[in-house]
Order: C-alpha cells, then structure tokens, then sequence
C-alpha cells in the first residue's frame, strides 16, 4: 500500500490524489475515472471529482492502494 503524506492542508481533493500520486496521468483522466465509478474511498464507490481525502482515508484504483497519513 503506497502512502501520501499530508503537508500542511487538511485534505487533498480526490482528482487531485490521482494525479499526484501517479495513478492517472492528467486531472482529466482522473476525474473520468471517477465518473465511471472506478474508484473507490474507503471500500466505496466514489463519484464526487473533488470529494475532500483526509488523514486516514484509504483510495483503491486500478488495484492500488494509497493510504493519507499526516506528516
């Protein structure tokens, strides 16, 4: 399971994660996934493009896992 740390911001939106974790190569890519519903928050499906990811909250696409821990 990968790991994002959290800097200073509260929360990083999910379109925004996808991307920076490298898991999609454009926003635009990432936030068409979402729509088709391939991704999922917390064992859920998740269809909100800039739903609020926090500390502790686990992301599943494309058989990956990123885990938001604080820095």
């Amino acid at each position: 399971m990968q790991e994002l740390k959290l800097d200073t911001r509260e929360f990083i939106p999910l379109c925004d994660l996808l991307k920076t974790v490298g898991l999609c190569q454009t926003g635009g890519h990432a936030k068409q996934v979402i729509a088709d519903g391939q991704v999922m928050v917390d064992g859920k499906v998740e269809l909100r493009k800039r739903c609020k990811i926090k500390q502790h909250q686990v992301v599943e696409f494309a058989g990956q896992k990123v885990k938001i821990v604080k820095r």
